[in-house]
């Protein structure tokens, strides 16, 4: 790590973030690992539907981002998916390749007949659940378990074993279920599943180190983002010890989404010095490709891969960036553009525009105005943003230029 890991030619963060009682106890492993979840989790979000070829497509660009394991499907939800994930695993990309089970012994069969490396094994793993929405003797939930984990030893898969809603399980009864199926049936790894996204940041690390101390087991969390913590919550589990994030691309997912794996990645990168291997640069790219055949749009604004996120409109950021320029463009955002993949810093007008934004775009365009000449461009391009409410177009700038600057 360098002697300013805060700042760098790529990213400004905060020297806070490295100061020794900041940084007190956390366990960040050497190696950390991303599990994407985008095409059976992330597919699951309302209105998403993914074609064989969609899948393929997807699952090649997250492997050249780096990913390191890729979720392909559950076998038993269509033969739609089953072939997607037999193809993802048959081409061999990269990245490690998982199908998503249910604990029966024949989703296990599934999965193994498609070729993956590994397979994610479900159940219910809170009391309520269990008895309220499956309608099961809390045993057979135990039962079926350890018979589906086991059988999965057998056939030579990586086995992570899912406890869903495992975050608002009575603790006694899951540590019970866990250590049950570690000793009678088999995990290669644990699956801390926070499934309806009701677990606080201050509740993470705790939860982490309890479950380590019964379960000698790598640990993989999968946090959903109905407050907007996933990716926060991720990172404390990672500090605490956890191998292992379940993220998606761009935080697709059923109800508010998975936890994005772009937060967590960078976040790991710039805010704690901590390099997982996933090249960011890839990120704008994958993330408008996962749109595209997702059929859905993120806000503008949305961190790291919003299409506006490094648009400036604002006078006095304007005025900054001017003096600044693109090479010291970090001393007014925390990472350049190219560290995600996006294209340059560039400043826009608008509403909010100031005279050097104005004197910016001239100077854009080939043309010399007097400081009188300026302030009437600028107020006339307020008022067009007023009626228009948008941003104001190359042309239009021209045309109105050309009206004021004789």
């Amino acid at each position: 790590m360098s002697e300013t890991p805060w700042k760098s030619d790529k990213w400004f963060v905060s020297p806070w973030n490295f100061e020794p009682e900041v940084r007190h106890g956390m366990e960040f492993k050497r190696e950390i690992q991303f599990h994407d979840v985008s095409l059976r989790d992330g597919e699951q979000q309302a209105g998403i539907t993914f074609s064989k070829d969609d899948k393929v497509r997807i699952a090649e660009k997250l492997a050249e981002a780096g990913i390191h394991r890729i979720e392909a499907g559950m076998p038993a939800v269509s033969k739609q998916d089953e072939e997607a994930i037999k193809e993802i695993a048959r081409r061999k990309l990269g990245p490690k390749i998982f199908a998503f089970a249910r604990c029966m012994v024949e989703d296990v069969k599934r999965a193994r007949d498609c070729g993956v490396d590994g397979v994610v094994v479900e159940i219910p793993s809170s009391t309520h659940i269990i008895q309220y929405a499956y309608k099961w003797p809390l045993q057979k939930a135990i039962d079926l378990s350890v018979e589906a984990t086991r059988y999965a030893r057998e056939q030579g898969l990586y086995t992570v074993f899912f406890p869903i809603d495992g975050t608002r399980a009575e603790f006694p009864w899951f540590l019970n279920l866990i250590e049950t199926v570690a000793r009678d049936g088999h995990m290669d790894a644990l699956g801390i599943v926070d499934t309806f996204g009701g677990l606080s940041p201050h509740a993470v690390g705790y939860l982490i180190k309890r479950v380590k101390e019964r379960i000698k087991k790598p640990l993989e969390v999968h946090f959903h983002d109905d407050f907007g913590l996933g990716a926060a919550n991720t990172i404390i589990a990672l500090a605490a010890g956890a191998d292992v994030a379940h993220t998606t691309v761009t935080a697709i997912g059923e109800r508010a989404g998975n936890t994005p794996y772009e937060d967590v990645a960078l976040g790991l990168k710039v805010l704690y010095g901590v390099d997982t291997g996933i090249k960011t640069e890839k990120m704008y790219e994958l993330s408008k490709l996962v749109r595209k055949l997702a059929g859905i749009e993120v806000r503008p604004n949305r961190p790291i891969v919003g299409d506006m996120v490094f648009k400036i409109e604002s006078g006095i950021i304007s005025s900054w960036f001017k003096n600044c320029g693109l090479e010291n463009a970090v001393e007014l955002m925390p990472f350049r553009w190219d560290v995600v993949g996006q294209e340059p810093a560039e400043v826009v007008l608008g509403k909010n525009s100031g005279a050097d934004s104005i004197r910016m775009w001239l100077d854009r365009i080939g043309v010399d105005a007097t400081d009188e000449q300026v302030n009437t461009i600028l107020w006339q391009v307020k008022d067009f943003a007023y009626e228009h409410k948008r941003l104001m177009t190359q042309a239009e700038f021209e045309a109105l230029v050309a009206k004021v600057v004789k």
